[in-house]
Parts: structure tokens; C-alpha cells; sequence
């Protein structure tokens, strides 16, 4: 069917669409039932039993695949690549999977993984899927604050981790991290298990087991049937302020929409070459690196390392010519940075590119030159799409395994069926086709959603369902066009979006806010040609802080650096005099936001002083940043 017959079936009937959609899973019990609720929250086919890794793996080994090529791990920055088929790596997971257990991890227990782009990472989720563990993987590259605060949320039985991440051609031990989150943790882990990598030596004071020592022997188990609504993974998204938010994903519903987002939306069969340039700290590495693509039969691609700084600068192509990928996906920012360096792509014709079928593009706004660029490069789709960590699959794109729809510029496609699109006023009333206001999703909400967040349901209800009752916030504002096709404009709420990674301005704030010198300050994102977007400081000192400004802005960039970690690519944060508020003195943010980054904005009938903005630019304008309306 065309896309347009296929949205509206899964709009007028998804129970019986979604149904439809189970049967391409191998459950160990199919469902009866696609649609139920829960205290007034979907749950997908909730009477249907499976095992992740067992769809991932075994079913593929017993159906002919065995000898196919499971996973391709490549990583230039240290030298070494590595095959594992089908049957070599359910036999590893499997052996994971029960020395897990012999570390007494059981269904329903936490599992923290705290790793670089290895194949023990990929491996290590797998082996909790398949004995019903809940695994959290924590990006290697946040501090010892960020791991410790998921460590206190999840209450690991287990934390496993390596010695070293590899950064371009810089060597990060991750073990003092590790051990400085740990002591700051109120609920450390019974066990930490190390991998040793030759960049780094295991050096450490915490009593710990090695890789070899906790797996090497150990039993391998089978798979474990598990009920579709049980928890597959919490994956931590950044919050506002305090406890992240642990989105946790279920196994069958989970299942149900990976499987078909690769056909429907990739257009990807079984056998293909399907390369995620991401990390599995991201939902991109869980949905797109680990499950997805194992789940339907397809070789994936694992990359340590970033493609364009690694050191041949043409990486990108190279891996897609020497694994002959047919469809890759990856942030804007990589081909931005691919574009700095290779402007004429002298790089790109040392490689064959013939074997590239699609490229896909999403974590952040796909600016209009980058895509006018790659669509001059590659004689393949070039598709913009939109999703969240929370969705898990992609809410807009245009779906190539459906039909041929044309691309328009500055919109991120048409909704994928299941997904029902709406752009809501104020007074949550429809907007008109071209109107602005906030995009939201017409519930029921199709199966792959997160199912609440870990162990806080009211801030789940709060933060997702409360706000448009009826309706999934997503707190992104766009509007839908003539032609149904939903523009993107940018987040409502304080998440920025740093090549492809989204981070909170909010928990920067904290840290800025938490130097004896500064009474208050705003960090906002503004444009980065390279990031999309990158976090600014705006601080107001307290009166008689004894500091420069040259200093105060070097501790505040290490001091989000140490707490946050070097991702939040925090650099400039500049004094001065008074912020702009509200009446009742709310700083008003968004204002901010709206007028660095467009200096479009209109002030605010309910400022308290537009002067403030006149003070503001001309401290900007100093830096060259930005211009204020």
C-alpha cells in the first residue's frame, strides 16, 4: 500500500493495523490483543510473551543466518576491527548472559552499562535482554556527577565498564570516573566488571572483576520469555533540573515497531548493510546499531570514533565502501564537519559509493546548504526525519520503504503511520496548515513509546500526557503545511540540541548558578554552524565578587565540564549587568533564545525593562554573536 492508505489504516483501526504489524516478531506467545490500558496509559499486546536477544539472534541462527555477518565492529582510533556472524554472537551473549547471572542478576534487576563503542557493549544489552535484566546504558563521555545521579536512579545490582574510551587520539581512562561516581553514589553496585582495553592499564582501587574472570567461563543460558510490557531498558534523557528522566522502553511493543520502521521508513530488507553512526549511549545506538537491525536480519555497523576526525579524514566513505553499507544514518553535524574538511569531496571519489542505497539525517535541524550539499554528492535519497529519545522510532520522515515522496526543504516529512500529528494552539485549538504552535501526537499512542519514566510516573504523566490532555507533548513547536508535511522549529522546553546529542540548559544552569560569584544567569543555545546548536552563558555577578570575567568564565567552563562532561561543548559565558524577567521576575529564556539565535523577536509586552535586551547585544556584539531584534 502507498503511505497515505497505510497512515490512514493505522489511524482509523491500530489495534487491528498494529495486530497486523506483530506477526513480522517471533513471540514465543503471539498476542490476541494489540490495544490495552493501564490507569488510562496504552500498553501494546500485553498478552504476547518473546525474548529481544532471541529475536535479535537465535531466531535468526535457527532460520539460516548463522553465517551471516551479525555485527562489523570498526574503530580506527585504535586499530582494529572485528566480524562476529549470527551463531558467534548469540554464543557470546549467551555466555554474558550467564555470568550475569552468576553475579546474581536476575529478571526485573538493573544493569548499568558504562562503556566506549566496543562490541561488549552491544553485547552486554543483549545478555540482559536475554534474561529479562533491565540495562542502562550511560554515554561514556559524562562525569562522574551524571553517572553517579543514573547509578542512585537505576540502583544497579551490576556496573560494567572498560578502562579507556578513545577520543580522536586521546586516551580517556574511564576508571577514575567510574570510581568517582561511584563513592558519590548513595546505591553503588554489588559488582563492577572491567574490561581492559591495551590503551589504558587496569588500575584502580575498587574491588573489581575483570571481563575474562566474570565471562570467559561462564554457563551460557537461553533466552527467557518475558511478558511484552516488561521493561526492556531504561535509557536517561536529560531532565530540567535534578533527577533525570529514565525513559523505559518495553520488549514487545518495542519489537513491534522496530521492525517495522526498518522496512517502512528505511526500506531496508534482511541481509542489508545498515550503518547508525552513533552511539549506544543515544537511542540512535539502541533502536539503529543494537536491536533494529539485528532484529530484522541485517548486518550493522558499530564505529568507534567520529568519521571525519578520526585519522583519515574521509572515514565515512571509506566504511561505507569497505562494508559495502546500503543505508546510512547519522546527525547533520557529521556531514557539517564532513563539508569543512573536504568542501570539494576530493575524499569521498577515492571510494566506491555504489552500494548506498538511502541516507538518512535526524537528531537536529538539517540545514538547507548541508542538504543542498549531500543531495549534489550522493545520487541516493537524501531524507530528514524527526523522533525522540522518547518515541524510540521515527514520528516524521518520509517513508522509502512505502513510497518515493519528494522531500520539501525545512520540513522533516509527512507523520509515519501510527503516528497522528497535530499542531495545537493555546487554547488547544488545531492550527491552520502554515500556523505555528506546539506539535503534539494524537493519542492512542503507537507502540515503541516509552511507558513511563523509571520508578516516577507522576512527572511521566506530568511532563508527556497532562499538559494537552488527549495528546503526547513533545514539547517541539513547528507547524503542518498545505501538503500535511510537519516543519520542525525547535524545542519549546530548556533541552538544546548539540550535534545530535540533547542536552539540558537547565542542569548547566546548576552548575553555573553554583559559583560564589554569580547571583544569576541563563544558559541558552544558540547557532553553531558545525553543532546546530551550542550553550551560552549569560551571568549576573554578585555585588562585590572579587573576580574578573576572563576568570570567572574559565572555572564555569570547567565546572560544567567536570559535572556535566566535555559533550555539553559549554565555552562562553559572558557577565552582565541585569537579565531580562518577567513582571514577576521570571528570567525570561526564550526571549533570549529567540532573539540571539533569529533576532527576529518581538519584546515581550511583559518585560520588565527592554533595555535590558539594548545591554545584552552590545556585550554579544563584542563577542560577535548572535544579533538581538
Amino acid at each position: 500500500m502507498s503511505w497515505r492508505q497505510t497512515w490512514t489504516r493505522a489511524s482509523e483501526d491500530p489495534e487491528g493495523y498494529w495486530l497486523e504489524q506483530a506477526k513480522r516478531v517471533p513471540w514465543t506467545r503471539a498476542p490476541s490483543k494489540a490495544l490495552t490500558h493501564v490507569d488510562g496509559v496504552e500498553r501494546w499486546f500485553a498478552d504476547g510473551h518473546l525474548n529481544t536477544a532471541e529475536a535479535c539472534l537465535d531466531h535468526h541462527v535457527d532460520h539460516g543466518r548463522g553465517d551471516q555477518d551479525a555485527l562489523i565492529w570498526d574503530s580506527p582510533v585504535s586499530g582494529q576491527s572485528r566480524r562476529y556472524t549470527y551463531r558467534e554472537l548469540r554464543d557470546e551473549v549467551a555466555r554474558v548472559a550467564g555470568g550475569l547471572r552468576a553475579l546474581g542478576v536476575e529478571q526485573g534487576d538493573r544493569v548499568i552499562i558504562y562503556m566506549p563503542m566496543v562490541p561488549e557493549a552491544a553485547i552486554a544489552m543483549l545478555a540482559c535482554a536475554r534474561i529479562g535484566a533491565v540495562h542502562s546504558v550511560v554515554f561514556g563521555g559524562f562525569a562522574p556527577n551524571e553517572l553517579a545521579v543514573r547509578i542512585d536512579d537505576a540502583r544497579p545490582k551490576v556496573l560494567l565498564t572498560a578502562t579507556c574510551g578513545i577520543e580522536i587520539q586521546r586516551v580517556i581512562p574511564y576508571l577514575p570516573l567510574v570510581e568517582a561516581a561511584i563513592a558519590q553514589s548513595d546505591h553503588p553496585p554489588v559488582h563492577t566488571v572491567v574490561l581492559p582495553r591495551e590503551q589504558a592499564p587496569l588500575q584502580t582501587s575498587m574491588e573489581v572483576l575483570t571481563w575474562a574472570q566474570a565471562f570467559a567461563d561462564a554457563d551460557p543460558v537461553d533466552p527467557v520469555p518475558v511478558p511484552a510490557t516488561h521493561p526492556l531498558y531504561v535509557l536517561y534523557t536529560s531532565g530540567t533540573t535534578g533527577r533525570p528522566k529514565g525513559v523505559v522502553r518495553d520488549h514487545g511493543g518495542h519489537a513491534v515497531a522496530l521492525m517495522t520502521s526498518l522496512e517502512q521508513v528505511y526500506g531496508v530488507q534482511p541481509g542489508d548493510v545498515y550503518w547508525a553512526g552513533s552511539d549506544v549511549g543515544w537511542v540512535v545506538g539502541h533502536s539503529y546499531i543494537v536491536y533494529g537491525p539485528l532484529m530484522y536480519g541485517c548486518t550493522t555497523i558499530m564505529y568507534e570514533g567520529k568519521p571525519v576526525r578520526t585519522p583519515d579524514a574521509g572515514a565515512l566513505w571509506r566504511v561505507i565502501d569497505q562494508y559495502q553499507v546500503n543505508v546510512f544514518f547519522t546527525a547533520p553535524t557529521a556531514f557539517r564537519a564532513v563539508r569543512k574538511e573536504d568542501p570539494d569531496a576530493a575524499l569521498m571519489r577515492r571510494y566506491d559509493q555504489s552500494s548506498l542505497r538511502a541516507l538518512f539525517l535526524a537528531g537536529e535541524r538539517l540545514d538547507p546548504s548541508t542538504l543542498e550539499w549531500l543531495e549534489g554528492l550522493v545520487d541516493v535519497p537524501v531524507v530528514d526525519h524527526w523522533w525522540q529519545t522518547e518515541t524510540g522510532w521515527p514520528i516524521v520522515g518520509r517513508p522509502l520503504g512505502l513510497d518515493d515522496l519528494p522531500g520539501k526543504a525545512g520540513s522533516a516529512g509527512v507523520p509515519i503511520p501510527g503516528w497522528d500529528v497535530r499542531v495545537l494552539r493555546p487554547d488547544a485549538s488545531e492550527a491552520d496548515p502554515g500556523e505555528q504552535g506546539a506539535v503534539v501526537i494524537k493519542r492512542p499512542l503507537p507502540p515503541g513509546m516509552l511507558q513511563t519514566l523509571w520508578e516516577d510516573e507522576s512527572r511521566f504523566r506530568a511532563s508527556y500526557l497532562d499538559p494537552w490532555p488527549g495528546f503526547y507533548h513533545t514539547s517541539d513547536g513547528g507547524y503542518l503545511d498545505e501538503d500535511g508535511y510537519v516543519h520542525i522549529l525547535g524545542r519549546t522546553d530548556d533541552v538544546i540540541n548539540v550535534a545530535g546529542h540533547r542536552l539540558s540548559t537547565g542542569e548547566m544552569e546548576e552548575v553555573v548558578a553554583a559559583n560564589a560569584a554569580v547571583a544569576e544567569c541563563a544558559v541558552i543555545g544558540i547557532h553553531d554552524d558545525l553543532k546546530g546548536q551550542i550553550p551560552f552563558g549569560l551571568v549576573v555577578l554578585k555585588d562585590g565578587a572579587d573576580i574578573s570575567a576572563e576568570a570567572l568564565e574559565q572555572e564555569l567552563v570547567q565546572a560544567v565540564r567536570a559535572q556535566i562532561g566535555p559533550i555539553a561543548c559549554f565555552r562562553q559565558a559572558v557577565v552582565v549587568q541585569r537579565l531580562p524577567k518577567t513582571r514577576s521576575g521570571k528570567i525570561l529564556r526564550r526571549t533570549l533564545r529567540e532573539q540571539v539565535d533569529t533576532g527576529k523577536a518581538k519584546v515581550p509586552a511583559t518585560i520588565d525593562d527592554p533595555a535590558i535586551l539594548d545591554e545584552i547585544k552590545a556585550v554579544l556584539q563584542g563577542r560577535g554573536i548572535g544579533a538581538l531584534g
